[in-house]
């Protein structure tokens, strides 16, 4: 539960941090604009599933970070977005239970399988090549809302042996 919170929310604000502090000392763009700052948050950041507590929620405050930050760097020429991916075929996706994959699947509208890594990287470039794209969280889940999935069918993670 700590470490999650520590890699998910504690990362992405040392990240932010460091990247805002460079982006300060460079010479700004002619439109004024000095860099963009894409986070990473989560559709369980919306509907978290169960047994999720601590990732939803670090997730979550990616999400909730994403208009203040955007107002506060405005003035420095910096734009701020945030991306929440559904099901992206990566690692972390074949980790998750299977029933629950299958659910996700099953209840997304179109397309009716896992996002594409090639999906998200185009949307970082779109959300960088948009000037006037500042302070949106984005959803790129194919519309799909992660089901409610309950604890006895996996373990709490809010429980540590």
């Amino acid at each position: 539960m700590t470490e999650t919170i520590n890699v998910n929310l504690i990362g992405t604000l040392d990240v932010v941090r460091l990247a805002v502090n460079a982006m300060i000392d460079d010479a700004a763009l002619p439109s004024g604009e000095r860099g963009v700052i894409v986070m990473v948050g989560s559709a369980a950041a919306h509907d978290g599933p169960g047994a999720s507590a601590a990732y939803s929620a670090s997730k979550g405050a990616i999400v909730s970070m994403t208009i203040p930050l955007a107002r506060e760097l405005g003035d420095h020429g910096i734009r701020v977005n945030t991306i929440s991916p559904g099901a992206v075929s990566t690692p972390m996706l074949a980790n998750l239970p299977r029933p629950l994959l299958d659910e996700v699947l099953r209840i997304t509208p179109f397309p009716k399988r896992p996002g594409h890594a090639r999906e998200f990287a185009d949307l970082v470039v779109h959300i960088c090549d948009n000037e006037f794209l500042n302070g949106a969280v984005i959803r790129l889940d194919g519309a799909s809302r992660v089901p409610y999935y309950s604890l006895n069918d996996t373990q709490s993670a809010a429980v540590e042996k």
